[in-house]
């Protein structure tokens, strides 16, 4: 049997969540998938994928989420039967 090592990590617990979700799907572990990133950067010499600056601005990438949730349904969102019933509604807001 291979000798292991054990390596800590933090993360967000959500991430964790998703990150189990998503690898499962696979049929693998978070373990294995770390796994699988780690001997890839090995035999690439670096980052199996490229490393860049994100397209959007944190406030942009909430908004992103946020719509992503209210099509899922995790969000209810208010509807509006016609473009003048939600304007009516913003008017009556200030």
């Amino acid at each position: 049997m291979a000798k292991t090592s054990n390596i800590n990590i933090r993360i967000e617990p959500e991430t964790k969540a998703k990150a189990e979700e998503l690898f499962s799907n696979f049929g693998i572990s978070v373990t294995d998938a770390i796994n699988i990133f780690l001997n890839t950067s090995i035999m690439n010499g670096g980052f199996p994928f490229e490393i860049v600056v994100p397209r959007y601005n944190r406030e942009t990438e909430l908004a992103i989420e946020e719509s992503k949730d209210i099509m899922s349904g995790k969000i209810n969102a208010k509807t509006y039967s016609s473009a003048k019933e939600l304007f009516e509604n913003l008017d009556a807001e200030d």
